[in-house]
């Protein structure tokens, strides 16, 4: 029982803002906009991360606009539980998870599908196994949000992620083969932006610690 009825409504922003709107807006440096363009062009997965309201939707509607002016062919398959992400892409089939489909499964049943690139909405399950085996297994080029304070944080989350669906085996060398560019972006009242570029080089299992640079 609640003292009022309380509603949250999520709305698809009206305009896709593009890798160029973001440095306009400062909230991409020029740097970052080159780098983020080289990993798509050279096929590289990305992992937007950040916090609620810190604008990872908008970024990977940005990144995956990027997609769809330099790589126009590519198929995409998109999927998530809320309708949020945006694609200009003519070839891209969107698939969104219910309470009796999982992302798990629709990530399975997306091997069927024919994808170049594989985008994932949230990652927050057990989803972010398959997701993993998907772009280590001749689908690179993707791009998933995840929430966590720090893009060296994302990393550990898809760690727990991976082990809360049982996994019993050490699947950081996985993560860090899979997962090739980071992106942080946090909000500061309402000017957001992104803080860190994370280019994950491996997982050294003598350190016990990922390889990584900041762009």
């Amino acid at each position: 029982m609640v003292s009022s009825p309380a509603f949250t409504i999520r709305k698809k922003p009206p305009t896709i803002f593009t890798l160029d709107d973001y440095v306009r807006k400062g909230i991409v440096d020029q740097r970052q906009r080159e780098r983020i363009r080289c990993a798509i062009e050279q096929y590289e997965n990305i992992l937007v991360v950040g916090g609620t309201g810190s604008g990872k939707t908008t970024l990977t509607n940005a990144i995956i606009d990027g997609i769809a002016a330099i790589h126009p062919d590519d198929r995409l398959v998109i999927i998530e539980d809320t309708a949020e992400i945006r694609c200009r892409s003519e070839n891209a089939v969107i698939l969104r998870s219910t309470v009796d489909v999982s992302m798990e499964r629709l990530l399975r049943a997306t091997m069927r599908l024919r994808p170049d690139r594989i985008v994932v909405g949230e990652v927050r399950g057990a989803e972010a196994l398959a997701l993993l085996k998907a772009w280590n297994t001749g689908h690179p080029g993707g791009v998933a949000t995840v929430h966590a304070n720090s893009a060296q944080a994302g990393l550990i989350r898809l760690e727990q992620l991976v082990a809360g669906s049982g996994s019993q085996k050490d699947m950081r060398p996985l993560i860090a083969e899979a997962v090739d560019l980071a992106l942080f972006i946090e909000r500061d009242g309402s000017q957001r932006k992104v803080t860190e570029a994370l280019t994950v080089g491996g997982f050294d299992g003598g350190t016990n610690s990922y390889s990584y640079c900041l762009d």
